[in-house]
């Protein structure tokens, strides 16, 4: 099988997380792409703004129905700071040994790699997946180079996900919904009841 990894806050998942998402399924012929919101992001220390169940349900929500999009509460029930080499690890203990890990990220992520956790281990357990959106430069790989083999990176280099240009961010979100302007068509419909139900980003 090969599986896509798609982590990250999610708060709130919105239109561009669902395009990136489908577009990863088709790019990289995924038979399954787990979305897994993270706890605590170790690069993002002043955390989510919802709470963990929320911001998961919120994705639950988003993805409902949808084939081959599957929800991994895994390091919400972890708990404490996420690192991605250690969900990759569990991940990987629990699959066949000719599945293939595609781990999507965007090129500001790319371009910080060196900052993550085991970052040579995460590069051995996954295949990159690189986001690039219209309009950016191609993707810059150099990053990479002393921490893993030169044909790994040019098979990362094969697996970039093109997307178009997406002005829409979960940031922005945010700020439009304590201003008390519309998020109608910036979210999934039953995403933006869930942030209206329950008075999230209010403040």
């Amino acid at each position: 099988m090969r599986i896509g990894i798609f982590g990250g806050s999610f708060d709130p998942v919105h239109l561009g997380h669902l395009w990136i998402a489908e577009s990863a399924i088709e790019t990289l012929g995924l038979d399954q792409l787990r979305w897994i919101p993270a706890a605590t992001s170790p690069l993002k220390p002043g955390g989510a703004t919802a709470g963990d169940s929320q911001r998961l349900q919120m994705v639950q929500l988003a993805v409902a129905g949808a084939d081959k999009h599957v929800v991994d509460d895994r390091e919400i029930r972890r708990g404490d700071v996420s690192y991605t080499v250690d969900t990759l690890a569990e991940i990987r203990g629990e699959l066949k040994r000719d599945d293939e890990l595609f781990l999507i990220i965007g090129s500001d992520s790319l371009a910080s790699m060196r900052q993550w956790h085991r970052p040579e281990d995460l590069l051995r357990m996954a295949t990159l997946a690189v986001v690039q959106r219209g309009g950016e430069a191609g993707i810059d790989f150099s990053v990479l180079h002393g921490s893993v083999d030169p044909d790994r990176i040019d098979y990362f280099r094969r697996n970039v996900v093109k997307m178009p240009v997406i002005e829409i961010s979960s940031s922005e979100i945010r700020r439009r919904v304590a201003e008390r302007r519309s998020i109608r068509f910036r979210v999934p419909g039953a995403v933006g009841a869930m942030i209206d139900a329950d008075g999230l980003y209010r403040s």
